[in-house]
């Protein structure tokens, strides 16, 4: 850690050899001269307000006019710069960090140290509702890429003295702000001195992944498909798991926000359930319930009755293709499945002008042809598009792609082995989540281990004023939510 040079040449000199000053056509530096001695300015061009910069500028150089230097000069550029963020650095290393993050340094020739001003202005959209999370009722802000913004728009919902949010700068090269965001007197201090410490002890290049780099080394999830963590994109949802007790995790350039710890049923709730009355909230979550079942049983339980007709009730028995095909009806159903994916990948790469038009070629021109020239038999393409469907009403995108790959093994099973098949592989699977940990919480709280008062309130949409106690998974400091009326 070497000290800031007195001399501004060393350290212009510093500058050039370190970070390319004069090679890099957006670094510079702005050379003054007060009360006869150099005052110099770095700065990043794209990341500053250029505004802001003139205006403390002009009121530095008006010290030659208007002050009489009996007092230390460094002492009397701080009192001009007129910005509420203005911190003193020591080290070098600290003025290049500073300078890469988008603000400037103010050095004094004969000072070893210097003074930065926070007058960033990072290129990025306004906060709008996020695509993933849509609501019919509801806020209309999301998060958006700047760390800034996004604890501003927490800090609009939670106006406690005691919520923190402590940064820290990860990536030898990127130097990413990664802050992290907890209420004191309610996260467990064990959960965020583990979170702090995995975060610090990242080693790496750079964050160019953002958030989804950090969860990977946070969780260690492997080759498991199940996500571990949740990602939210808009504020009131991250407001509310920080009341809960929840610490969260911000990454700077990415508009989703890590939220830990997280069950398989944090990721099947959905904001519009918070926004209509209990009974409604109630019917939206069981219907999206049933969904995300069709989508990892429908298929393997056609299957298996297509295979075994004799199962199926006589009230039942028109369920199974009508017409026989040259293709076994578990390779349509791969077929199917897999290209539905094709075009959701294609959706996702083809302009929104062009994306209607990719819709109807999908849906007419190869479905239905697909359909004439014998292909597919007509149930395949229903079944693949209802559990399609519930894929869709999966609130997670993560747990979704999860529930399409668990879905795709228990139709190989079924195809294998039948009704053993579909037992042992279900049994598997319930047992492979029961095991799943994230940061040290079990994966099917509150069903294993059963919590008879959460379980209902995962069942049941329960009104505000009777929710009381913060959810026991985080461990809460506190566990009431509503104060006590004595």
């Amino acid at each position: 850690m070497k000290p800031i040079p007195e001399n501004l040449v060393d350290v212009e000199k510093f500058m050039q050899n370190k970070i390319g000053l004069g090679e890099s056509f957006d670094l510079g530096v702005r050379k003054l001269k007060i009360k006869n001695r150099d005052v110099h300015i770095y700065y990043l061009n794209g990341l500053c307000e250029t505004q802001f910069i003139i205006k403390l500028i002009q009121e530095v150089v008006e010290i030659n006019d208007n002050e009489e230097l009996q007092h230390d000069l460094f002492q009397i550029v701080e009192n001009r710069l007129i910005h509420q963020s203005v911190t003193p650095i020591h080290t070098l290393d600290e003025l290049v960090d500073q300078v890469l993050s988008g603000l400037i340094v103010f050095l004094v020739e004969g000072e070893p140290k210097g003074l930065v001003v926070d007058v960033r202005s990072y290129p990025g959209r306004q906060p709008q509702e996020p695509d993933t999370e849509k609501v019919v009722r509801g806020s209309r802000d999301g998060f958006v890429e700047n760390i800034i913004v996004n604890t501003a728009l927490t800090r609009r919902r939670i106006r406690d003295e005691r919520l923190r949010f402590q940064i820290i700068k990860v990536g030898e090269r990127s130097k990413t702000d990664i802050a992290i965001g907890y209420i004191k007197d309610v996260a467990n201090s064990d959960l965020v001195d583990v979170i702090r410490k995995e975060i610090q002890n990242i080693k790496i290049d750079g964050l160019t992944m953002a958030d989804k780099t950090v969860e990977e080394f946070l969780v260690k999830q492997g080759y498991n498909p199940y996500p571990l963590v949740r990602y939210t994109e808009r504020a009131d949802v991250a407001a509310t798991h920080l009341l809960e007790g929840h610490v969260l995790i911000y990454v700077d350039t990415s508009p989703s926000v890590i939220i830990t710890p997280t069950t398989f049923f944090h990721h099947v709730q959905h904001a519009e359930e918070y926004r209509q009355s209990p009974a409604v909230g109630t019917f939206v979550r069981w219907v999206r319930f049933i969904g995300i079942v069709a989508a990892l049983f429908l298929l393997p339980l056609w299957l298996l009755f297509v295979l075994e007709p004799q199962l199926l009730p006589e009230p039942l028995s028109f369920i199974g293709p009508n017409e026989e095909t040259n293709i076994p009806v578990v390779v349509q159903i791969f077929i199917a499945d897999i290209g539905v994916e094709f075009l959701r990948m294609a959706a996702i790469h083809t302009p929104t002008p062009l994306s209607t038009a990719l819709g109807l070629v999908a849906a007419v021109l190869i479905g239905q042809i697909a359909i004439d020239v014998g292909l597919f038999v007509r149930e395949v393409i229903l079944y693949v598009a209802v559990a399609t469907i519930g894929t869709f009403a999966t609130p997670s995108l993560e747990l979704s792609v999860a529930n399409k790959i668990v879905r795709l093994f228990l139709l190989i099973a079924v195809a294998t082995f039948h009704v053993p098949g579909l037992m042992i592989a279900t049994t598997i699977y319930i047992i492979l989540l029961t095991n799943i940990k994230s940061l040290n919480t079990p994966y099917l709280w509150p069903l294993l281990p059963f919590n008879p008062k959460a379980f209902l309130q995962i069942l049941f949409r329960r009104a505000v004023p009777g929710s009381k106690i913060r959810p026991s998974i985080v461990h809460p400091k506190n566990r009431y939510k509503q104060p006590s009326n004595s």
